[in-house]
């Protein structure tokens, strides 16, 4: 399964959300796989630009607890001084993505950035 964890600015547009998530696939060289889980956390639970994404996507939209968030940060790859500002986590979408993919999840990479759009992409064998 893969989870894309996502942050954005706020406002973003589903069609730049789904832009970046096809340049965080390409900078990978993947595809998309399903199941596939769309998460991001509390703080951007109003952000109808990843809402739709996901909805466009077929893919189930998370948006997961700051506890789960935080049991996952000494995995995330990257650490942002302006995520921890806002968010008190050191990569949201890293984050996001590692919680939603589960326990086995591992990061294809760092997140991808671009456009005001963060993208981290989690794989797992297994399932929420």
């Amino acid at each position: 399964m893969m989870a894309l964890g996502i942050g954005c600015r706020k406002g973003t547009a589903a069609a730049v959300v789904l832009a970046v998530i096809d340049e965080a696939l390409q900078a990978h060289d993947l595809k998309l796989a399903h199941p596939l889980f769309i998460a991001t956390g509390g703080i951007k639970a109003e952000e109808e630009g990843i809402r739709e994404a996901a909805n466009q996507l077929g893919a189930d939209f998370l948006i997961l607890p700051d506890e789960a968030l935080q049991a996952v940060t000494s995995r995330t790859l990257t650490r942002s001084e302006l995520s921890l500002a806002h968010t008190g986590l050191p990569s949201l979408s890293e984050a996001a993505a590692l919680a939603a993919a589960g326990p086995t999840a591992r990061l294809v990479g760092p997140r991808h950035v671009s456009r005001g759009v963060t993208c981290a992409i989690a794989i797992s064998e297994n399932s929420l």
